[in-house]
């Protein structure tokens, strides 16, 4: 596996294997788990190269704790790749991607204004302006994202579609620990004790789930959940809402097959953990 550091390292590179080749993309902010492994494995089988990011992108973080607390662990990560069949690694610094800060804004509309949209201001502004530099570099056939990111693949969906990238996304299902709970970065960030409560998340879009398709309405699924939360002191929930799975507009209804998605965001300590269930 080759590790690339500079844009002007890793495009010429890219231009010999272009276009014989096809070009299977993995973003990431580092910090891997076996969700990330899995989408390599995925690109792996579609692709004759498979190129992985290692980019921390300050632009996309609304809370500096939040981003001086992401774990950054590139030797590690980079060990993981290559394990799991990673052709090339691109893990430029910050100023490497900014030389100074970004001017342009990107606007999602409806996409950008609710659930993480309405906690995280500018959240997905800075990952449109990350992803759209990533994809101009790397030019990949197809790029791979997870399910548990359910609004920045439909942001990424729409980036594509209105800046005509001639990338093919493809959505891979959410990777899931034993227990249910949604492997992350950010849960290495959780203390034992809080670990062990952190499948009360998978526990409630269950619920929410199961009451949906006993042909309860969307309002009683939201307050079941809300009050699965209120009985337990170690969270905070943020939001909980039934929405359209592409749109991420809130549904009052279940909507036909795969259409439907059950989101939600609770702060668990110092942690801030979402999930979905698409169905």
């Amino acid at each position: 596996m080759t590790r690339f550091e500079t844009i002007v390292s890793l495009r010429p590179y890219l231009a010999t294997l272009r276009p014989e080749k096809t070009i299977g993309f993995v973003p990431t902010m580092g910090a891997l788990h076996e969700g990330h492994i899995k989408l390599i494995e995925t690109a792996r089988q579609e692709n004759d190269i498979v190129i992985s990011s290692i980019f921390v992108n300050p632009v996309q973080f609304n809370n500096p704790d939040d981003l001086a607390r992401y774990p950054r662990t590139l030797e590690e990560d980079s060990q993981q790749l290559e394990a799991a069949g990673c052709d090339l690694v691109f893990a430029p610094s910050v100023a490497e991607m900014y030389s100074e800060p970004p001017a342009i804004r990107l606007n999602f509309g409806g996409l950008e204004t609710v659930l993480e949209g309405a906690f995280r201001p500018g959240h997905f502004n800075g990952v449109g302006i990350v992803v759209s530099k990533l994809f101009n570099i790397v030019q990949p056939t197809r790029a791979y994202f997870g399910q548990k990111d359910l609004q920045q693949v439909a942001v990424i969906r729409r980036l594509i579609r209105d800046l005509n990238f001639p990338v093919e996304l493809i959505r891979c299902p959410t990777v899931r620990e034993a227990d249910g709970l949604a492997m992350s970065s950010r849960n290495r960030n959780l203390t034992s004790t809080e670990r062990e409560q952190a499948p009360t998340l998978f526990k409630a879009l269950t619920l929410a789930h199961d009451l949906l398709m006993e042909g309860q309405g969307t309002v009683q699924a939201k307050v079941a959940v809300t009050s699965l939360f209120a009985a337990n002191p170690h969270f905070r929930l943020e939001y909980v809402e039934v929405v359209n799975a592409d749109t991420l507009q809130q549904a009052s209804e279940v909507l036909a097959p795969g259409q439907t998605a059950i989101c939600l965001a609770a702060h668990l300590g110092n942690v801030r953990l979402i999930d979905n269930l698409v169905f």
